[in-house]
């Protein structure tokens, strides 16, 4: 448990990525869409992950496919990183703010891949990036990782800050609901005696 590499292909984008639960928050990220790298290197960062991942897609027809695909390959690489989950705390949430934005997210490692994205405020262009695809990035990511996701913007008027209080946010609360729980033996705690 806690580290996992995934390579996906499809006719549309070749993935890798190697991930490193308990790391050091260094990365190699490499997508060729710079704004995208740069969100991506904030979950590495700020979550104390080591991630590095490699994409060639069909950017040239649109961003949507490599951003989507990448959200799928991570998603699987914290879902085999993780296995059965045994001694995490499960649950992890994060408010951060950048300047005027602010950003929660909540994360459940429930094995039921569900979400929840409230933002009215995430259309238009940051530079050439499509910042709607961000919603596609958090989808794919949560229904490969098994998580329950809520990311609520609960105020911003820059899409880059926007978006950036969305990725670091989720990066601390995956850092939190993948740390040890001393207290439990085997999964983390549920009523249901397995997730």
């Amino acid at each position: 448990m806690g580290k996992a590499t995934v390579e996906r292909k499809t006719k549309e984008t070749e993935i890798s990525v190697s991930l490193v639960i308990n790391g050091t928050g260094k990365s190699e990220i490499e997508t060729s869409i710079p704004f995208f790298d740069h969100m991506l290197n904030q979950i590495s960062v700020h979550g104390f992950f080591d991630i590095e991942l490699k994409a060639d897609g069909d950017t040239e027809v649109d961003f949507h496919h490599t951003v989507e695909d990448c959200g799928i390959a991570l998603g699987q690489a914290f879902a085999k990183a993780l296995g059965e989950k045994k001694g995490i705390k499960r649950y992890g949430n994060a408010v951060i703010p950048l300047n005027e934005a602010l950003s929660s997210v909540t994360v459940d490692f429930s094995g039921r891949p569900f979400l929840v994205f409230n933002s009215h405020s995430l259309k238009g262009k940051i530079g050439e990036f499509d910042a709607e695809l961000i919603e596609e990035f958090f989808h794919a990511f949560s229904n490969n990782a098994g998580i329950t996701l809520h990311v609520n913007v609960l105020y911003g008027s820059n899409l880059h800050h926007i978006a950036e209080t969305i990725f670091k946010a989720l990066a601390r609360a995956l850092d939190i609901a993948t740390m040890p729980e001393t207290r439990a033996v085997g999964v983390p705690v549920s009523t249901k005696g397995s997730l």
